[in-house]
């Protein structure tokens, strides 16, 4: 109504009555124009005023500036600046401020945005954070916060305002510089905008930024009203401290936080939005919390945020970390538009739960409908032929991706095709391809070929991959285990000595050995040895019965050097009866309806025994059984596991 209201205006007035306009008619119709977002009717407004030789006032320019910025016109603004130089008002500071704007947002040049900033004689406190701004938006966040610190330094007090505040705790949080932050936290306090919504909210994704997830809170807790974006950030920042977690029981720990302050902000009465629903269900995805991924997807459908393509993406990938392929496919096919994000997602479900012919055949549907594959689609790819044990047309897809996507190969690239070659037995041809790779390998790829080495009693290639694995990760308990099994199986006790003692010595921590099994809600946590547990009959006498049944079907316990939480616990050819995840899958089994699939978390690689184990029982219980462990998801269906048996065993 006002657009119109405003075109009416300028139409009628414009044809009978222009002798009768001045320059601040003039100034408040392009006004009126730009703040309606049409700033081309304030343009062309501009060229009739002048037209009509009425001159322009500088507050005049300053508002045809920003029609300009607005137009992202750089060319236009560029003469209008001309015009500006030619009468000499540009030290103005309405005028410095729309040119500073123009030019950090038109075509990134900020230093001519910073000069017109350093030409006005009288800076304001919309100068200075127009110019802060500037610099955030260039990708010049640490040339922003020194702009900052020489408004405060100025020998004309200007005092910042809330949006000078959130632009510098944004900059602070891009380049995570706590330590600034912390005092504009303390200035913010000082001028009284610690009970600002904005500034809390900034300062809550300052802290979570950089892992202060606790003054987060301390934050968070003294705020006396919230709103949707400080629900999402706290949501989103535990969801990034999960990412960051040591283990898969901190992160656990860290989700459970975050799944209850989603419960806390339905309670509120607040709806979640879509970036809400995808923070949690990564969440989901990291916790293997099915349950309450499923109910997300009831509110989703519910709300009719099940078609937003973020959240779709989300959903699928849910679906897939929690083990449940068929419900992630089904997800997919429900979507009306599908992203490269999603069938990326969908591709590499697929590869992750081994089923490599659907992965490949997907991706020709893909490329069928013109959806450009990236760097992280042909990692699934990658990982389909790995798990097939197509070698030939997995190194066909590597120079596709090289030749005809111009995709440079990456890390993962390289470490899927490892994973194959080791899967095939072909530990040399892997090595050799690690060393002709253009970067470090990672920790990922050593722990490939360690495994390799340990499952095919190559003591040699093993004790050089642990080695490049300890210079990654030194004092890593998992790394000191695989070496000590590799030298166990090898049958060089003297050198598992050795180890051990340098374990003494590195003050290497023991293995927490924790798995833990949500059933209606509630999560059950289980550890190696439990005697709570052992000593509960039914979850004692079930597994013994379980160990018997599985013996008569030809199954045989593996021993091997266990690095125990207690000193006085640690043992080397020790039984592995009483391991974590073979008692929450006890446990499982006692307390889930029959035809419910067994999801287990654990926070440290699965043992070889326990891994051959669980092939067994969900051969005897028609099962599904997921177990979730430090590297890998491990689905067992019918005997067989997703990873093939060449996952990295302690």
């Amino acid at each position: 109504m006002l657009t119109k209201l405003l075109l009416f205006i300028h139409t009628n007035y414009s044809l009978s009555h222009s002798e009768n306009r001045n320059v601040i008619a003039w100034t408040n119709l392009m006004k009126g124009y730009v703040q309606n977002s049409m700033p081309i009717h304030a343009v062309h407004l501009f060229q009739e005023m002048l037209h009509s030789e009425c001159y322009p006032s500088i507050y005049t320019l300053a508002i045809a500036i920003n029609a300009c910025t607005s137009l992202h016109s750089l060319k236009l603004g560029e003469q209008l600046h001309a015009y500006i130089i030619k009468y000499n008002v540009d030290f103005d500071t309405s005028i410095g401020n729309a040119l500073c704007s123009l030019y950090s947002k038109c075509g990134g040049r900020l230093e001519f945005g910073l000069k017109a900033f350093r030409r006005i004689k009288e800076k304001d406190v919309i100068s200075w954070t127009a110019a802060i701004s500037a610099c955030g938006e260039n990708g010049e966040a640490m040339k922003g916060l020194r702009v900052f610190v020489e408004m405060l330094l100025d020998e004309v007090w200007v005092e910042p305002n809330e949006y000078t505040l959130t632009t510098v705790l944004s900059q602070c949080c891009e380049v995570k510089c706590l330590e600034l932050g912390v005092q504009v936290h303390s200035l913010c306090t000082k001028l009284g905008y610690e009970s600002n919504l904005r500034v809390q909210n900034s300062l809550l994704y300052l802290y979570i930024k950089c892992g202060c997830i606790g003054e987060a809170q301390r934050v968070f807790k003294g705020m006396d009203a919230v709103n949707l974006i400080t629900w999402n950030a706290m949501i989103a920042g535990f969801a990034q401290m999960m990412e960051l977690s040591k283990d898969n029981l901190s992160a656990y720990r860290i989700g459970s936080e975050a799944l209850k302050l989603f419960s806390e902000l339905n309670q509120s009465g607040m709806k979640p939005d879509s970036f809400t629903l995808s923070s949690v269900l990564s969440v989901c995805s990291r916790m293997m919390a099915l349950e309450q991924g499923e109910q997300i997807h009831a509110r989703m459908i519910k709300t009719g945020l099940v078609s937003d393509d973020v959240v779709g993406s989300s959903l699928v990938n849910m679906y897939n970390k929690c083990g449940s392929i068929e419900r992630a496919s089904k997800a997919f096919l429900e979507m009306s538009i599908r992203t490269m994000i999603l069938w990326t997602s969908m591709i590499n479900g697929f590869a992750q739960h081994g089923w490599s012919k659907q992965a490949l055949n997907l991706f020709e549907d893909m490329k069928l409908v013109g959806v450009r594959p990236n760097q992280v689609t042909f990692v699934g790819i990658l990982s389909a032929c790995g798990n097939a044990g197509m070698t030939i047309e997995a190194f066909n897809y590597f120079k596709i991706m090289q030749k005809e996507y111009k995709i440079k190969p990456l890390m993962d690239h390289y470490a899927r095709l490892v994973d194959m070659l080791v899967r095939l037995g072909r530990l040399e041809e892997a090595f050799n391809l690690i060393k002709k790779m253009d970067y470090e390998a990672s920790e990922f790829i050593w722990s490939n070929l360690l495994a390799g080495c340990l499952s095919q009693g190559n003591l040699e290639l093993g004790c050089h991959a642990a080695e490049k694995l300890l210079s990654l990760k030194p004092k890593d308990v998992e790394t000191y285990g695989l070496l000590l099994n590799t030298y166990a199986s090898a049958g060089t006790f003297n050198e598992v000595s050795k180890v051990k003692n340098i374990m003494k010595e590195e003050k290497v921590e023991k293995l927490k050995d924790w798995s833990w099994i949500s059933i209606k809600d509630r999560v059950y946590s289980f550890e190696t040895n439990d005697k709570a547990h052992i000593e509960s009959s039914l979850v004692n006498k079930s597994l013994e019965d379980l160990l018997v049944k599985a013996k008569n079907l030809g199954y045989e316990m593996l021993e091997s050097v266990e690095i125990c939480d207690k000193e006085e616990d640690e043992k080397t050819s020790s039984p592995s009866i009483y391991h974590s995840e073979k008692l929450a899958i006890t446990f499982g089994l006692e307390n889930l309806p029959n035809s419910s699939p067994i999801r287990v978390v654990k926070n440290t690689l699965m043992c070889r025994d326990c891994h051959n184990f669980m092939k067994y029982i969900s051969t005897l219980t028609s099962r599904e059984i997921i177990v979730k462990d430090s590297k890998r998801l491990h689905k067992f269906v019918n005997g067989q596991c997703s990873c093939g048996n060449v996952g990295g065993f302690l």
